[in-house]
């Protein structure tokens, strides 16, 4: 059978794996410094991620042209490029986000890569894994439980106005049935009765807090510093005032280690946290991102959806926050999301279209704009599909010849790190001549409403920002709490570059309008929410759970 027509999940589980172990041992690492959870993934310990124990490797962005319903395959292209890297020579490592089982079960399918470039043990990433997610989880709801239980109190009661009590439980699954509902019912012996509800484990603010703390004590003050309401006389109350922090972190003790697991080609890959970028920061956690760099060269990293969503919260939240420099920047962009952007419906997006090709051009072009207003090198890697033409492709390479911008083909879905060489030789080489530093694209301590303004203006494109009434009410919430300066995560639509996901291509003169405005102190961000956006997905009318099965031997099926 040719590979181009295997399926993913055959490709995957004919893969011979070979033990954590000797994936550890790549990397100078022995039996000490590795926890495996079984054969095929393992824990690495903190003590990897120190800070001064650490000569940094070249950081490497991998982003994309605004996302579309065919699927543009940032993951592949990724984990391809490390496989790439590896073969010319480099020691490199890729290191990405956990899949969240809302996505696996929903409409989206696994996140472990496809075809030849792929990470193993794929049937544990996208469901279980190491249990983090679980962990995640239980640290959230421990604090929604800590909370009813403070308001049912008679005698060590904080006070706190259930009204103003913003935190719900989370789950990890798409059920759109829990976004609104009311606890406490039933009587005295049930709780104070008050609204509330549960968002998507991904968009807890304890994966938020996961995903940006530099250690276990950074972490514990972040816990501690998440704002849960204001008392009936309007003083702010935080989770360490339920002394809520200890047991949260002694939850998340193992979760807060990296996950150390491997490529279809043998190469070490790392995969931990799991925020969506259209609520959150979008990418992998601090530390995990600072033990690739401590143990190899080169480290590949991944920011979910488009670069004006993940991309720009990686540069304006994550790297000035750890201190990170990436030397590089990846747009993953596809024939088949450019014709969507030019204005063909899915069905017919086969159908060879050089003038669609063209149209939607203006997306890339948008984004490669938004690549260079952080001072940094973007290459376009165009991401092979079977229906692809060579034409099509020429047409997206000569338009990244006038724009001053180095592209190369990828097919590592089909031909693995081979089909990534040359994009592999390309983004080593712009790493090696980095000279530069990136330049963030505003300053912590400008006013909330500037650094909204700025994002939206400048990345997004768009004319100027309207506010609700209830986001104004938030900003002078978040003025009484002394948080101004604290930068801006939005949330905003991954379907196009404005708030609106019905608008395509590169939209022009909308008026991005911001409905209100969380505060994730715990964090460290703030999160200005535009559009429709919901923190709990629903599943879709054919779910992807019913394609899922696992035979008497064990072996699963329908993961993709």
């Amino acid at each position: 059978m040719p590979k181009a027509v295997q399926s993913d999940i055959d490709i995957a589980q004919k893969a011979k794996m070979h033990h954590i172990r000797d994936i550890a041992a790549k990397l100078g690492l022995g039996d000490d410094q590795l926890e495996p959870y079984g054969k095929y993934k393992a824990k690495l310990p903190l003590a990897l991620a120190e800070k001064d124990q650490c000569k940094y490797g070249k950081l490497i962005l991998v982003s994309a042209i605004t996302p579309t319903p065919a699927g543009e395959g940032k993951t592949t292209v990724s984990i391809g490029l490390n496989d790439g890297l590896n073969r010319i020579g480099k020691k490199s490592m890729v290191v990405l986000r956990e899949p969240s089982l809302g996505p696996v079960f929903g409409i989206k399918g696994g996140a472990t890569g496809g075809g030849y470039s792929q990470l193993l043990p794929m049937e544990d990433i996208n469901l279980h894994f190491t249990g983090d997610f679980a962990a995640i989880e239980k640290a959230n709801n421990l604090l929604a439980a800590l909370i009813d239980n403070n308001l049912q109190s008679k005698n060590r009661s904080l006070n706190l106005d259930g009204r103003t009590v913003a935190w719900k439980r989370v789950m990890d699954m798409n059920d759109r049935s829990l976004r609104r509902l009311v606890c406490g019912l039933g009587g005295l012996a049930h709780g104070v009765p008050r609204e509330t509800g549960f968002d998507i484990t991904a968009a807890s603010e304890i994966m938020a807090i996961l995903c940006l703390a530099d250690d276990l004590p950074d972490l514990k003050r972040r816990l501690g510093d998440i704002f849960l309401g204001f008392t009936f006389a309007r003083e702010p109350i935080h989770a360490r005032d339920l002394n809520a922090q200890g047991a949260m972190a002694a939850l998340l003790k193992e979760a807060v280690k990296p996950n150390l697991i491997q490529s279809l080609e043998g190469n070490p890959a790392i995969m931990h946290g799991g925020p969506f970028a259209n609520i959150a920061q979008g990418t992998n956690t601090v530390i995990a991102t600072r033990t690739g760099l401590c143990l190899a060269d080169y480290v590949v990293t991944e920011a979910g959806f488009g670069f004006d969503l993940g991309g720009e919260k990686f540069l304006d939240i994550k790297c000035q926050s750890a201190g990170f420099d990436p030397c590089a920047v990846v747009l993953v962009a596809t024939v088949r999301a450019l014709k969507y952007h030019g204005g063909v419906e899915l069905a017919h997006l086969p159908v060879p279209n050089a003038k669609a090709i063209s149209r939607g051009l203006e997306n890339l072009t948008k984004q490669i704009e938004n690549v260079r207003l952080f001072h940094l090198t973007p290459i376009v890697a165009i991401n092979r599909f079977a229906t692809d033409t060579d034409e099509e492709h020429q047409v997206i390479l000569d338009h990244c010849q006038f724009m001053g911008v180095q592209a190369a083909v990828m097919e590592a879905w089909e031909k693995g790190g081979e089909g990534a060489e040359e994009l592999a030789e390309l983004v080593a080489a712009t790493a090696d001549q980095c000279t530069a530093h990136y330049k963030p694209l505003y300053d912590w301590n400008q006013s909330v409403r500037e650094k909204i303004e700025i994002i939206a203006t400048r990345v997004y494109g768009a004319a100027s920002v309207e506010y609700a009434p209830g986001a104004l009410k938030d900003l002078e919430k978040v003025k009484q709490l002394g948080l101004e300066g604290l930068p801006v995560c939005i949330a905003k639509t991954q379907s196009s570059l404005s708030d609106q996901p019905g608008l395509r291509g590169r939209p022009r003169d909308f008026v991005a309008t911001v409905r209100e405005v969380e505060i994730a102190s715990g964090a460290g961000f703030l999160v200005p929410i535009t559009g429709n956006m919901m923190r709990m997905p629903g599943l879709p009318e054919v779910p992807s759970a019913e394609k899922i099965d696992i035979d008497e031997k064990g072996v699963i099926s329908g993961l993709f």
